[in-house]
């Protein structure tokens, strides 16, 4: 259960950027309703098939490698763990507080759904930092000799936090519409020292199973 828990902070670093704020724009559409949903389907899809090929192929080297020399994949597994946190932090900080949103995000008020599905798909699957934080997800949970099912609390956590645009509408109808501007306004310029704390955490547990 400590290590299922250990990679639910990481769902923060997944949404944190263009990736929530493109949910907020997707909650303003007309369709926001549609658009929503799909764009939390096609997050869900990228972030389960790269965390699955992570775990999968961090098993099979695991594997292959215990069988020669007992112990020593995981050394090399936290060394590789470590490394893509440290490329997720250096993105982070290289990429903070924007002053403006891209122009594109301003056509999301009016994407349709197939736009939005793929929107998901690729943001949260291989935006680099995401890329880097599902790739870790998975070779954490494979590291650990933990079952596969471990990674559905932390992907369900992240569409989770993708959803709340839309919830937030769903809730307080055009009154969560006025609010979402300034919850926009707010992650764009300090959603990356949340990430940051949150890497920063999880490097040092992962230094101290080197």
């Amino acid at each position: 259960m400590r290590d299922l828990l250990t990679v639910l902070p990481l769902a923060v670093v997944m949404v944190a950027g263009p990736q929530i704020i493109s949910a907020v724009f997707l909650a303003t559409n007309p369709r926001w309703v549609s658009c929503s949903l799909a764009y939390v389907a096609g997050a869900a899809l990228s972030i389960l098939a790269v965390c699955t090929i992570a775990y999968l192929a961090a098993s099979f080297v695991r594997d292959l490698v215990s069988v020669s020399a007992p112990g020593s994949s995981r050394r090399w597994f936290y060394v590789a763990i470590f490394l893509l946190l440290l490329y997720a932090m250096v993105y982070v900080f290289l990429h903070r507080g924007r002053p403006d949103p891209p122009a594109w995000m301003g056509k999301l008020q009016e994407a349709n759904v197939k736009f939005a599905f793929g929107l998901g798909f690729l943001l949260l699957g291989f935006f680099p930092s995401d890329l880097a934080t599902s790739l870790t997800v998975g070779l954490k949970l494979a590291t650990d000799t933990r079952p596969w099912w471990h990674m559905l609390p932390f992907i369900g956590l992240t569409l989770l936090l993708l959803a709340l645009p839309a919830l937030c509408v769903l809730a307080l109808g055009e009154r969560g519409r006025h609010l979402l501007p300034r919850v926009r306004d707010w992650m764009n310029n300090n959603s990356w020292i949340i990430s940051e704390a949150v890497i920063v955490l999880f490097i040092v547990l992962t230094v101290q199973n080197l």
